[in-house]
Parts: C-alpha cells; structure tokens; sequence
C-alpha cells in the first residue's frame, strides 16, 4: 500500500471529529504533491513522514544527500502475472531480500508509473508470457512504454529478469524476453542474467532468487539501519494459509455428467468440500487441483520400457532430495499424460530414431508432436535402453491444473464447483485420458480427497458497480466463470444488464447448465442469451457468428461502458471472437482497423475487455 493510500484509509476510517485526521483539503493537497512521485521518492517520503510525526513539528529534514542513498538502497521488484504465478515468485523473492536486510518495494506492474523507472537503480521483473507471447493484461501499458520510443536510457540501471512460460508454446517466455533486451537496448546493466522457466519453474526460480539476494546483499545493505527501515512499506493483505506449495486437503463430494449420453463430450460438473478450513474465493479465480496418474497408465510404461517399478530414484520433493521407487514417482511426482518438447529431444537423442530426430529437428513440429502424444506413445515408437535414473531426470514434475471456478461463495458457501470436460482418445488401441480430467471425473471417489488451492485472478474480474452491464462469451467449458458471475450478481441483487453467448456442438446433448441460463432468463438476471451449436444444422455456427448476427447491438453496449468477458479455447475461439469485435468496432465505430485495435487495448488497459483462454 502506497502512503498515501495508506493516509487515505487512516482518514476514511477515524471519525470525522478525530483532529488527527488530514481533513478533505489536506488530503486533496497531498494526492496532489506525490502523484508523480516514483516508488523510491514514494518510499522516501513515507519515512520522512514517519520521522517527522515522532520528532514533532519543529523536526528538520533529512539532508538531501542522505535522502538519495537511502533511496539508492531500494530493490524495486514488479511482477507481471496472469494466473498469479508471477506474483506467487515475486512474493517469495521479497521475503528472501527482506531477510537478507534489503528494503524491498513490490508491486503489481499494473500499478507502477512506467515514467518512474528512470528513477530506479536496482529492479527485478518476474514476468509470464501469455497467449501467443503476448504480455498478461496487467503489463500491457508498461511493455508497451518500454519498447516505444518514449523509454528513457537507463544507464544507472542494475536489474535481472525471470521468465515463466511454457516450452510447448511458440512464444516460450516472450514477454520476458522482450524486458531484458529492451533494458539491455536502453543501457540498464543485468546483475544476473535472465532465467527463462518452464512450467515446473520452482527449482529454477529458487535458484535465481537465492542468486539475486546473494548478488545485491551488500550492495543493497549499506544504509544506515534507523533510515533504512523508514522504506519498508506494507504490499500486500494476509494471504491464505494454504498455496500451490501447501494445498488444502479437500473432501471430494460430487461428479455428476452434464453432457447427454450421444454427446461427443463427456463434460462434468465437479463439487468440492472446502469444509472449514477458511479456503475463501472470488468469482474470476481459477482452482488448482493437485492430481495422480493413473496407475494402469504407469504399468503399462513400466512395462514398455522394461522396469518393474521398484528401481530406485532420487528425486527432489518439497526442497529436498528423496529417494523413492520408479513406480511411487511415476504415479505421484512426474508428468506422463503432457509430453514436453525437450523430452521429444531427448528421446530421439537416447533412441536414435530417424523419425524422432527428424520431428526434434524442428522446434514447431516438435511442439506440435509433443501435443499429440503422451509419454507412453514416444517411447513405444522407438526403443532405447536407458536407466530408471536418466528417465525420471528428462520428466518434468507434475504441475496443478487450473480450473476456472464455477460458482460463487455467496451462493455454494463452504463448496468450490468446476466445469471440467474429461480428455480423452484413442491412441495404438488404448484409451488415454488427461491427468488431472481423468483423475476428478473417472478415478476419484466421493468422500475422498483432492490437494487443492485458489490462484486468484485479479484480470478476471466483475465490475465494480453492479449496475454495469456485462457481456460473457464461453463457450463449452468456458461456461464456467459465467455461472458464477450469474450467482454473484444474483446475490448482490446487481441491476446491471447480463448478456451470455454460449455455444457447443448440440443443444439437445451440450447445453451447459441449460435449466439454470433458462432460470436466469425467467428472473430477468439474465438480460438475454445467444446460443450457438454447430453440429445442429448442415452450416456450422460459432459464437463469434452470434456476435456478428448482434454486431450493432454488441457496438451499442460496449459505447455504454459494457464489460467484456472471453474465457475458453486459446487457440481458435478466443482470435477468432477478437477479430470479429475488431470488425463489429470498424463497421459501427466507423473507425479504421488499427484505430478499432486500439479500442480494444483501451478497453483491456480499463479492465472492461478480460480474458480467461487456456
């Protein structure tokens, strides 16, 4: 919390006869001063402040010049996070410098002025990548800033940065990328250089982090202790107790088919038991849930790679090294079910298989074979004679998926529903299923338990004011935010006007949650609905058809402050929804097609244009 939001809070909560209070003018006069102040003058002035109250009115100022060496001693760290694990790892950093004696300033990247970075002389960005190597929401303006010509030299700049991504993306770690060379471009030096992580990042973000603290520790500790602590500004609320790093152990209570019995899908409506642990959720934010693979799918590894399970492996569980059996690890600790690229590379490496090494050759299609096949399918094409240990060493760790929460606490209480549609294929004569859809819809019993966590999502947010109209496009499982969107709104009696576009393959075997939209529509909750399913007619039609068929409609909403919500398929809906608003904006705005992009980046940089695409 910025000082002055910190007075602003003091003032709004004493009573209005309190004299210690800054009265309205007061107030007014101070936002003023500090609204260009960069995050060190900010924090410099919270301690000048603080000294001042304790030394009474006749106080003098601190030197200028020990001013500027206090402020020279701060370690500005920004995150830039989509799903929250970019501020998870920014979080864990600066309480490692806090420890180490550093003055620490963390903060979303939303809310740094990117003007103030020509102030800074220690910074550290924790950035993930998103989409097609797109910054997340929240870095929008700042990358923008930065790579524009308006980007300051920065040549009293020292600064690292940490890449989160995902190897089995084009795009690995591009926003990441794009900080460090631009910071090196405008003449900022790196302390350390860039980590790029895949999706099992905590071993390489623990590294980087104890290599970074280690780095600036003397550099960033030279103040004198009595000034030094009058920087150290609060960041953030009490967490919860429970994380990615320790899960709630939650009571699994219902999977129920929601799709009809000719359905092509088989789609479940999943409830969990939070019980009273205190786990707490905003609708927006995504449910991680821990999974095991399925032991007939390790068997059958086992058994193709020749092992029976009871090698012995060494392997890092929760900070340290255990040793375990090949059969525990492969069930409890190793993604099996998601091939990564480097695997692909270091099978055909160890197989030596013309068609291996001809698919690793080329990273995109290596990718793309990754994508199509579990670990079980590569080592079946080509046979290599390779240790348990030099096995288990190429797997990545197994990583929690995320759910797009789909119900509200005012509504379910003590439960957390999801809306999880179960992967699964034919593939060499067997049936594969994904790891953790698998897991919640065919091997999970209820009354067992699941390791779950919340990873909040700021970017995925209702509006502040319940009258604003909102706008939801989900089709299939991208459903599942809405209905808890519906919930929320329902139970805060919210007067704006809700519009839902939702599409599959049938109406009769596909319609999500029909009985409860159809309720909505009865209440007037729900404005009105437009469905799309595409199998029920000789054309095909998708939800991005629907918008077209409303385009003035669409246009007319968003001119009267509409949110706009996507969540659902990355690679195909969620483009082709975008480019059809960028046409609806065109045709009804009357503007040209980069002046209608720029519309939309208005409306994402105002948080009225939001995203949950996986």
């Amino acid at each position: 919390m910025l000082p002055e939001q910190r007075l602003l809070n003091q003032n709004t909560s004493n009573s209005a006869n309190n004299s210690s209070a800054l009265n309205a003018n007061q107030l007014a006069s101070l936002q003023q001063s500090v609204a260009d102040y960069s995050s060190l003058q900010l924090a410099w002035a919270s301690g000048y402040l603080a000294a001042k109250s304790e030394q009474g009115q006749n106080a003098q100022l601190a030197p200028a010049p020990v001013a500027a060496a206090v402020a020279a001693k701060t370690l500005t760290i920004l995150y830039a996070s989509q799903t929250g694990n970019a501020k998870g790892v920014a979080g864990q950093l600066q309480k490692s410098a806090k420890a180490a004696g550093i003055n620490v300033v963390l903060k979303n990247i939303a809310d740094y002025k990117a003007k103030a970075i020509k102030n800074e002389t220690h910074l550290l960005i924790v950035a993930s990548t998103n989409g097609e190597g797109e910054p997340p929401d929240d870095a929008i303006e700042f990358h923008e800033f930065l790579l524009g010509k308006k980007a300051p030299k920065l040549p009293n700049l020292s600064y690292s940065v940490l890449a989160l991504g995902d190897s089995s993306y084009e795009f690995f770690c591009k926003t990441g990328q794009d900080f460090d060379e631009r910071l090196q471009a405008l003449g900022a030096k790196q302390v350390s250089p860039r980590v790029d992580c895949d999706v099992d990042y905590d071993s390489d973000s623990e590294s980087w982090t104890l290599s970074i603290v280690e780095s600036l520790k003397d550099e960033l500790t030279q103040a004198d202790a009595t000034l030094a602590t009058v920087i150290d500004l609060p960041t953030a609320g009490a967490a919860s107790q429970y994380s990615k790093q320790n899960p709630l152990s939650a009571e699994f209570s219902l999977s129920q088919k929601i799709t009809g019995r000719d359905s092509a899908k088989d789609v479940r409506h999943i409830e969990i038991d939070l019980g009273e642990s205190g786990l707490t959720y905003q609708v927006g934010d995504a449910l991680g849930v821990w999974f095991e693979n399925d032991e007939a799918l390790v068997a059958k590894l086992l058994a193709e790679l020749n092992f029976s399970g009871d090698e012995k492996v060494n392997l890092k569980v929760s900070g340290e090294v255990q040793e375990l059996s090949l059969k525990e690890t492969l069930i409890s600790q190793l993604e099996i079910t998601q091939t990564a690229p480097s695997f692909i590379e270091f099978w055909a490496q160890v197989s030596k298989d013309s068609k291996l090494v001809t698919v690793a050759s080329d990273k995109n299609t290596a990718r793309e074979f990754a994508g199509e096949h579990q670990i079980i399918d590569v080592v079946s094409l080509a046979k290599a004679d390779i240790d348990a240990q030099t096995f288990v060493d190429a797997l990545r760790k197994i990583t929690p998926r995320l759910y797009s929460i789909a119900s509200a606490q005012a509504e379910v209480e003590e439960e957390v529903h999801l809306t999880v549609g179960l992967v699964s294929y034919e593939a060499n004569g067997d049936t594969r299923t994904g790891g953790a859809s698998g897991f919640l819809a065919e091997r999970l019993a209820e009354g067992q338990k699941v390791r779950v966590f919340v990873e909040h999502n700021d970017n995925f947010r209702l509006p502040q004011s319940d009258d604003t109209p909102v706008i939801m496009i989900g089709p299939g499982t991208g459903v599942a935010p809405f209905r808890a969107f519906m919930q929320e709104r329902e139970a805060r009696d919210a007067g704006g006007d809700n519009w839902m576009f939702f599409g599959d393959q049938t109406f009769t075997q596909d319609f999500l949650y029909q009985t409860e939209w159809q309720n909505y529509l009865k209440s007037g909750l729900l404005t009105r609905m437009d469905v799309a399913f595409s199998r029920d007619q000789a054309e095909k039609i998708y939800v991005q058809d629907r918008l077209k068929e409303q385009a003035s409609e669409v246009f007319a909403w968003l001119e009267r402050g509409a949110h706009l919500y996507i969540c659902g398929d990355a690679n195909r809906m969620a483009k082709d929804v975008h480019q059809t608003l960028n046409e609806i904006i065109q045709e009804h705005g009357q503007l040209s097609a980069e002046q209608a992009e720029d519309y939309l980046k208005s409306l994402r940089s105002n948080k009225r244009y939001q995203k949950d695409v996986y």
